[in-house]
């Protein structure tokens, strides 16, 4: 397998999928500005829509959103119990949290790295994804992960989506449930690994 990744972006969150799985993968380093690949070649010859993360499986097949490769991923290896079971009601609940993360804060960031957005509509934005985290912290006040007591994919998806408020000034010091999160799951060792590689990946 081949991940395509930028660091720190989305595309952490497979990135730490399949540390936490212990899968085997070669990592190919993407300029999202330049769309170029580490190496050379135009990145969108790889995913025509121009951004990270891409799977390529050993058989050539490309998987090119975050929810979806990081549940291939985990039903690669299912003893690990990143997911739930196919059919169960608790892998319905599961893509739910995916979908919230991906529409409700994922997207909901754009407009904030981008300069040319007015601030008016920036202050909406930070104004919405408040409320998300209230949201979000009242359930992890009461529990360590989305699914309860186990870290799943979707713990993988948020953790990187809550690393990007640093990125824009947005303290999450109203959320404390939000900051110990973070912090729990950076300790995982897999975490720390992933975030080690993509450290040096950048300075590279």
């Amino acid at each position: 397998m081949k991940l395509y990744f930028a660091p720190g972006a989305c595309s952490l969150s497979p990135h730490i999928v399949l540390h936490e799985l212990g899968l085997d993968a070669q990592t190919v380093q993407v300029d999202l500005g330049a769309k170029t690949i580490a190496g050379g070649g135009d990145f969108r010859e790889v995913n025509a829509k121009g951004y990270v993360p891409v799977l390529e499986l050993d058989d050539g097949t490309r998987l090119t959103e975050g929810p979806a490769i990081v549940q291939y991923l985990a039903d690669r290896k299912p003893e690990a119990g990143l997911a739930p079971a196919n059919g169960t009601i608790q892998r319905y609940q599961l893509q739910e949290w995916l979908n919230f993360i991906s529409t409700e804060l994922h997207k909901q960031f754009s407009p904030l790295f981008n300069p040319q957005m007015p601030d008016s509509v920036k202050e909406q934005q930070r104004q919405r994804l408040q409320g998300r985290f209230d949201y979000l912290a009242g359930i992890l006040s009461r529990q360590d992960y989305l699914m309860g007591a186990n870290f799943s994919v979707a713990d993988a998806y948020l953790f990187t989506v809550l690393t990007w408020p640093a990125y824009i000034g947005m303290d999450l010091a109203p959320w404390p449930a939000l900051q110990a999160y973070l912090q729990r799951v950076s300790q995982r060792p897999a975490v720390a690994a992933t975030l080690a590689a993509e450290r040096s990946a950048k300075k590279g």
